[in-house]
């Protein structure tokens, strides 16, 4: 059942009743800041989307932005979307980047993303337009190798974190999930990368707290729906889609305020916490703690080719679906 109240709104095809979040997750499934600028472009212009159910492409939900507050972008090359900030502000949202900044180019993991130092440069332009606080980095997901065992893995951080770290307040990490779906392509890969164990997540956690002290700017370390308990490091569980940052950026906004488990009636001069009656997301896995939030993205639309990602079903139909694409489309796929 969906958290979000309907409306009635005027598509292409005709009246139709469409869900009306607050908040819009572009995306989880995709990679709508690297690759489909235009269409949300278009559908932003346009005051709605279709999102098609991803285990039953006939079944669509119309989603309405008339109430939507801000915008969650997911991203690993977000400078597509960079010159078209001003309209999106234009049109009244907020927003803030989950911005994925991996290293794995010794290992051809991400075939499709541009060189790391491109990337690195993309996040501090993002974060000198923005300012630290809406430019969060991820490194999603933490995997070992032959090749790459733990302390090269933390190496690796540890020399992106001197650099990444003064235009960022927060590192958010993930460990790879072995999904059914992923590990025969994990398999074939030649440099065959894997899962760290328990305690290996535990050292490389432990490393990276050692490590983050020593940074220019410490930042704050969170996981990403994560069962394992990090909090004697330091290391809290985030909630991605973060109450206390919406609620920063929607100081105005009593409804929001209400929507973040805030009293919009107890005017304080000092940032919000973590709010403590904020609602979670029901749709998302069991240690996620995020608000709810709209996802209008489709799997199998993103051309990055990262050999961990479980999105995809297989380059032929990404490349299949990017071909199909028509101006005006409501719906990704």
């Amino acid at each position: 059942m969906s958290p979000w109240p309907t409306l009635q709104i005027t598509t292409a095809h005709g009246p139709s009743r469409a869900v009306a979040p607050y908040v819009i997750s572009a995306s989880r499934a995709t990679d709508i800041p690297a690759f489909h600028v235009r269409w949300l472009l278009e559908r932003l212009r346009a005051g709605y989307c279709l999102w098609r159910n991803p285990f039953n492409a006939g079944q669509g939900q119309y989603v309405s932005f008339e109430r939507c507050r801000l915008l969650v972008f997911w991203s690993k090359n977000p400078l597509p979307l960079l010159p078209h900030l001003s309209e999106i502000e234009d049109y009244g949202f907020k927003y803030y980047f989950q911005f994925t900044l991996n290293n794995y180019e010794a290992e051809g993991l991400e075939p499709g993303l541009p060189p790391l130092e491109q990337r690195l440069e993309t996040f501090c332009r993002l974060s000198e337009r923005l300012g630290r606080q809406r430019v969060i980095w991820r490194w999603d997901p933490l995997l070992l190798a032959a090749q790459l065992p733990p302390e090269a893995l933390l190496e690796r951080l540890d020399a992106l974190g001197r650099r990444i770290s003064p235009y960022t307040d927060k590192l958010v990490i993930s460990f790879l999930d072995m999904y059914l779906k992923i590990r025969s392509r994990l398999a074939a890969h030649t440099t065959v990368p894997r899962a760290p164990s328990e305690a290996e997540m535990l050292a490389l956690a432990q490393g990276l707290a050692r490590r983050n002290a020593a940074w220019p700017h410490p930042l704050a370390l969170s996981t990403c729906a994560e069962a394992l308990n990090l909090s004697a490091l330091g290391i809290a569980s985030n909630a991605c889609v973060d109450p206390a940052l919406v609620s920063r950026l929607c100081p105005d906004d009593a409804e929001i305020q209400r929507f973040c488990g805030l009293d919009p009636t107890r005017a304080s001069l000092l940032p919000a916490s973590r709010p403590g009656k904020a609602a979670k997301d029901p749709s998302r896995r069991k240690h996620c703690q995020c608000l709810p939030a709209k996802d209008i993205g489709a799997y199998s639309t993103c051309a990055h080719a990262c050999v961990y990602c479980y999105a995809n079903q297989s380059q032929a139909v990404v490349r299949a679906r990017l071909l199909s694409r028509r101006p005006g489309a409501e719906s990704l796929i």
